[in-house]
């Protein structure tokens, strides 16, 4: 007798098991925000508490990464990782904070920086 999950063992299984692993969980999460948020102040002391610890969040995972970064990322020199996140930075300033630009702008910095270094 064959079990279920050996029936799964098939070239769609990675697509199932991305499905239940990884989407549905993060979904259940993002309904159930859309639900609790409905009633909430934009403006309460609460939101503004979370939009502070999410900042910061971003701001040490940022720092970890231009600091002590994982992976091929360390093969790049310290100073061409700053010198991307410079970059990002000053296009979300000038650029009317327009993410996929800023984001374009690091990586380029960061590639071309690692190019001409030869450090990748």
């Amino acid at each position: 007798m064959t079990s279920p999950i050996a029936a799964l063992d098939g070239p769609l299984w990675p697509y199932l098991a991305l499905l239940l692993f990884a989407a549905l969980p993060t979904e259940i999460w993002r309904w159930l925000a859309v639900l609790f948020a409905r009633g909430l102040d934009p403006d309460s002391p609460l939101l503004d508490w979370v939009r502070a610890v999410a900042t910061a969040l971003l701001a040490g995972i940022v720092a970890k990464l231009i600091v002590a970064p994982p992976g091929v990322l360390a093969q790049a020199p310290l100073l061409v990782r700053i010198a991307a996140l410079a970059a990002s930075v000053a296009v979300m300033a000038l650029g009317r904070r327009q993410m996929m630009l800023a984001v374009l702008a690091g990586e380029a910095v960061l590639i071309g920086g690692v190019w001409l270094t030869g450090a990748g």
